[in-house]
């Protein structure tokens, strides 16, 4: 089982980018606990050192797609911001959301095209109708089928019929590519502020407790 989770500061101030660089840390360091394996895919530095923009990460394990999930939604740094100027705000939003890298793509061999003839009406049509030169083409992996009669020959229309057949499939791995190129720009603007689905602090440091020196009576 494998995931790619992109996680994302959206066009909010620099310290959600600080905030992504910390949730990021955290969650790699739950998925140890969880024995799933993360792997930095893509990063979109910040503006300032140690920050990020956006991440893609590649989740691998048998429990992949339940550590996503528990990790998918509006996440929340709760911790006042690092830097100068500060509004005092100290929740800090970052979305999380699984998308689809690898699109899948058809591939096209002439061995999968299934060429029949057929009889069509037209100009000069009688000829063409008793003579079968027309030809109905099916891919059979994608179902796509295609109909040409405009040549008076059997074998130009069934060349023309793969053409068509390969420049559609073609044309459906490129538009399957930009769909998936686009859901994930949808994402950097899909941050919600509030509500989030998960909420994490920095570790509280320790300290040590207070010497007490005893009074003489």
């Amino acid at each position: 089982m494998s995931v790619h989770l992109l996680l994302s500061a959206g066009r909010g101030p620099q310290e959600c980018a600080w905030a992504l660089a910390r949730l990021l840390s955290r969650l790699e360091a739950d998925a140890n606990r969880h024995e799933v394996t993360i792997h930095r895919v893509q990063t979109v530095p910040g503006d300032r050192p140690d920050t990020y923009r956006s991440v893609m990460v590649h989740i691998l394990g048998a429990d992949a797609e339940a550590f996503a999930a528990s990790w998918t939604g509006t996440l929340c740094w709760q911790a006042p911001s690092p830097y100068p100027a500060s509004t005092g705000r100290k929740n800090w939003y970052v979305t999380a959301r699984p998308c689809q890298v690898d699109t899948p793509a058809t591939t096209f061999t002439e061995t999968d095209v299934e060429i029949v003839a057929c009889r069509t009406s037209g100009p000069g049509g009688q000829h063409r109708n008793k003579a079968s030169t027309a030809v109905r083409a099916t891919h059979r992996p994608s179902g796509i089928v295609v109909v040409v009669d405009t040549e008076r020959q059997f074998s130009l229309n069934r060349r023309i019929a793969i053409q068509l057949l390969r420049q559609r499939i073609e044309h459906g791995n490129e538009a399957a590519r930009r769909a998936a190129t686009t859901d994930q720009w949808r994402i950097h603007d899909e941050l919600i502020r509030g509500n989030p689905t998960r909420v994490e602090r920095p570790e509280p440091t320790a300290t040590a407790p207070p010497h007490r020196t005893r009074q003489r009576r």
